[in-house]
């Protein structure tokens, strides 16, 4: 059988008997696409990697048997895969399935089993396979590429019952690079008639949006009499209930320091079914990227994320300060660096030292990041000696030694 002129199909698997043989990267890979369809698997293999032998232990659907590969092992079978590191062993199995007419891949040589394995991927229920000819490299690389496509939504397609038809989708955008917003909420923007964005979502994505579509920026509506928020809350409103689907695009996550959940009350309170999309929080992905992991083995066991648009001593504040003080981990402060000298000052007399180690990082996982290194005995000066304004992350703990 060539590769080159393999027919294409779907197989409906599910309860159906299918044996894969060697328990390494190759069956590591082809496992979850197979119990997720619902195969009754069975691996035959001398030894199993540690995530083969997780998938047997903690998924329904798969038994696996450590030992060699017998003659008999496919009776029942209805597709099997020969990926043993074995060129003698694969074959066996191959004469196995034709022999008794079952649809086999060899992973090894391609050409000699009777099916192939497409480059696949699954979307809202739609399933995409390519194949190029025996050529892994290409099929995977095209289908990478409609994959990106449907979802910068270059390529369109109809909506599924698995996505919202109308009102309101709360997305998280990210922490500022377009390419850190979810796969969802990248396909629900690219579906947007109207999107209300905020002064800090990705405005690179903002770019890729046809003419169609009605963007609002949140900052420029007029608020009258109302306050702020209850402006942009009737906005949404309205626009649904027009027969719009209107995306609310947030800068990081809708519901970490980003009243999204206000948002969503008002529009349940008007009827207005609403549609959350979880982002990528900067408050962790900007020091990732800066070279800080907010927690680390053996030097923090604990990490807490502060809002510093209220100072401490404020009537409205909600954060124990002289706790944060006395804790060892790490502390993310957002929206601080107008009052760091009052929150750097707050935790010294609470009992950090002044040597603490401090990054902050300004317009974090854009082209336009800076990042300061400095203590918190040194840091309110020099934030501002650099002239560091917002949107920054400051990190404070022993985790901001890390910084590159």
């Amino acid at each position: 059988m060539s590769s080159e002129n393999a027919y294409l199909v779907g197989l409906r698997l599910s309860g159906r008997k299918v044996v894969v043989v060697g328990g390494g990267t190759v069956a590591q890979r082809r496992l979850p696409l197979l119990i997720a369809n619902g195969a009754d698997v069975h691996v035959i293999a001398r030894s199993a990697t540690p995530a083969v032998e997780a998938l047997a232990q903690e998924k329904p659907g798969i038994t696996l048997h450590l030992r060699d590969y017998r003659a008999g092992d496919l009776d029942g079978a209805w597709y099997a895969i020969a990926a043993t590191d074995d060129p003698e062993v694969n074959a066996a199995i191959v004469a196995e399935a034709d022999e008794r007419h079952i649809f086999c891949v060899r992973a090894d040589i391609a050409r000699e089993g009777s099916a192939v394995t497409p480059a696949t991927f699954d979307r809202a229920g739609l399933s995409v396979g390519v194949l190029a000819g025996g050529d892994h490299r290409r099929s995977a690389a095209i289908r990478s590429a409609i994959h990106e496509a449907l979802q910068s939504g270059l390529l369109t397609e109809e909506s599924t019952g698995d996505e919202p038809a109308a009102g309101v989708a709360l997305v998280g955008g990210g922490p500022g690079d377009p390419e850190l917003i979810t796969v969802r909420g990248r396909r629900l923007l690219a579906r947007a008639d109207v999107v209300v964005a905020d002064r800090l979502a990705p405005q690179d994505l903002l770019a890729e949006l046809g003419p169609h579509v009605e963007v609002i920026d949140a900052a420029k509506i007029p608020y009258g009499r109302a306050m702020a928020q209850d402006a942009i809350n009737q906005v949404l409103i309205d626009r649904a209930r027009a027969g719009k689907f209107v995306v609310r695009l947030k800068g990081g996550d809708p519901f970490v320091f980003a009243r999204g959940y206000e948002e969503v009350l008002a529009c349940a309170e008007a009827g207005v079914p609403v549609t959350v999309v979880p982002g990528v929080t900067s408050a962790i992905a900007v020091p990732a990227l800066a070279g800080v992991p907010v927690t680390h083995r053996g030097m923090t066991h604990e990490f807490v994320v502060v809002s510093g648009h209220v100072a401490p001593g404020h009537p409205e504040s909600l954060v124990n300060w002289d706790a944060l003080a006395a804790m060892t981990g790490t502390i993310v402060l957002l929206m601080a660096v107008e009052r760091i000298e009052l929150f750097a000052k707050v935790l010294r007399e609470g009992g950090r030292p002044a040597d603490t180690p401090v990054l902050v990082v300004q317009h974090g996982t854009t082209m336009a990041q800076r990042t300061l290194r400095a203590t918190l005995g040194d840091a309110p000066e020099r934030i501002r000696e650099e002239g560091i304004r917002p949107p920054a992350i400051i990190v404070i703990g022993p985790v901001a030694t890390f910084a590159g």
